[in-house]
């Protein structure tokens, strides 16, 4: 991880668990035995058509059984399982409850509705804050009177430790490698569009929202003659300056970009609805001065479980990675670069599930140097209080049957956290069977010789990768499906 500057969610059971079970101690998780020649999964695992490692491991919620273990201690990259462990991470750590704060404050007297002094736009570690809400932000200020500010428009982002992005091995172009801040505007992407008129294009770049999308400077970007690399980027002082490749681009279209100023980007939309109120704002500076003042207004997100929700649904990398780092500093009492809060939350689990002992390099799963293995994720799964916790905030996951439709079966349930990058396909939950079980599980598969290899590449999409993990996750599907039918 490059470190500049920038480097200085708990409920009820949901319906899947109606009927009361008890958790089985760690110790008592135990393998029992089973002929391989007549062993439905260790079939589907030994004829799948995908190159690399498959490990399985499933078990009995209430008898502590493991049903199933095929290669379990191998340790593989989790992808966005990751977020599992950080979910249940950040929840214990801060409290169900949470709310991150985005709040304006003035720096000097304010007198018939002019502020002496500067304002200051200052962030509280919102992954999820969006335009919209900016917006919500500036009418809040207009309506406590405001009319004139006579200083500057600060912007303070350093609530959370600040990083240029979470995978520095990841191509620059990225939306879901952005930078991570304390102030973070639509997952810290910009929207760009553009549309061939004549012989040429016209390009926008934007803020948009649900009900919004203002234009913003602080990102560019031009069309240059060129097959490859699509697109190019560099720091202009506080500007994002991106090239595209002519030959990239289809009549019309539209993608996210990374913003890697975010506190300059925020200041600029915040300035842009203030003005809409007739708050007329200079433009936004960054300030590493923790804010004072009187607090004006502020925007709370909300709580922490239902953003461990969403974030375990959508799966944004931003939202982890903000809650992992907000985790740590409230545990150790201070903020930590991004690798040392993720040894932090390994150190965590490892007490949380005895015995286990992965290995992270971020809260997200973007890294693939990050490890886990089955059994270790399981573990975690099995450990006391998490089902609780994690299975109401997991992901429905649909089970398709040999007609392509979802099976309509209310007996049955899968709630799971999904992963994937390139050659890298995960997925961990649990299982509400026919039979009345719960089941933990976890299906890891990945070929690291060709995810390496794919990576030479420089596209998003190497040679083989979306046939490879289109065929890992029908192999997940057809163990789920034995899962939930069958045993």
């Amino acid at each position: 991880m490059r470190l500049t500057r920038r480097a200085l969610l708990s409920g009820a059971v949901s319906a899947l668990a109606t009927t009361a079970y008890a958790e089985a101690p760690l110790t008592s998780l135990r393998p029992i035995a089973r002929v391989p020649a007549r062993d439905a999964i260790a079939k589907m695992v030994s004829s799948r058509a995908t190159s690399g490692a498959v490990g399985v491991v499933v078990a009995d919620m209430q008898s502590g059984q493991i049903l199933e273990d095929i290669d379990g201690t191998i340790a593989q990259p989790p992808a966005s399982v990751t977020k599992a462990f950080t979910a249940l991470y950040a929840l214990e750590a801060l409290g169900a409850q949470h709310t991150f704060e985005t709040r304006i404050f003035a720096d000097g007297p304010i007198n018939d509705g002019v502020l002496d002094g500067n304002l200051i736009l200052a962030g509280g570690g919102d992954p999820n804050l969006v335009t919209d809400q900016i917006a919500e932000l500036a009418k809040r200020l207009k309506d406590t009177g405001l009319r004139e500010v006579r200083g500057d428009l600060l912007v303070w982002d350093n609530a959370l430790t600040n990083l240029d992005e979470i995978d520095d091995s990841q191509m620059d172009h990225l939306g879901y490698n952005p930078t991570v801040t304390g102030l973070n505007l639509n997952f810290n992407r910009v929207h760009f569009e553009w549309k061939q008129d004549g012989a040429d294009y016209v390009t926008t770049l934007d803020a948009r929202s649900a009900n919004y999308r203002p234009e913003v400077t602080t990102a560019q970007i031009a069309i240059v003659d060129r097959a490859v690399p699509v697109f190019t980027y560099r720091n202009g002082g506080g500007v994002d300056q991106w090239t595209v490749a002519r030959g990239a681009l289809n009549k019309e279209g539209s993608r996210w970009l990374p913003v890697r100023n975010p506190a300059l980007y925020a200041g600029e939309v915040f300035a842009v609805f203030a003005r809409s109120h007739g708050i007329v704002l200079k433009p936004p500076q960054e300030t590493m001065a923790r804010p004072t003042g009187i607090p004006l207004v502020r925007y709370a997100s909300a709580p922490l479980n239902e953003m461990m929700q969403s974030m375990l649904r959508f799966s944004t990398n931003i939202t982890a990675e903000a809650a992992g780092l907000a985790a740590t500093a409230t545990r150790v009492g201070a903020q930590r670069g991004l690798r040392t809060s993720a040894l932090s939350m390994a150190l965590w689990a490892a007490r949380r599930a005895e015995g286990i002992a992965p290995q992270f390099v971020d809260h997200s799963g973007l890294g693939d140097a990050a490890r886990v293995s089955p059994r270790d994720m399981v573990r975690l799964l099995m450990a006391q209080n998490v089902m609780p916790t994690l299975q109401p905030i997991l992901r429905d996951i649909a089970l398709v049957g040999e007609d392509g439709q979802a099976i309509d079966d209310p007996q049955i349930a899968v709630k799971a956290k999904t992963g994937t990058l390139n050659f890298v396909s995960t997925l961990a939950g649990y299982v509400r069977t026919k039979s009345g079980r719960d089941l933990a599980f976890a299906i890891f598969a990945s070929d690291l010789e060709a995810r390496e290899a794919g990576k030479r590449q420089g596209v998003e999409s190497p040679t083989g990768a979306r046939s490879w993990n289109t065929r890992s996750r029908r192999l997940q599907q057809d163990i789920l499906k034995h899962l939930a039918l069958r045993v």
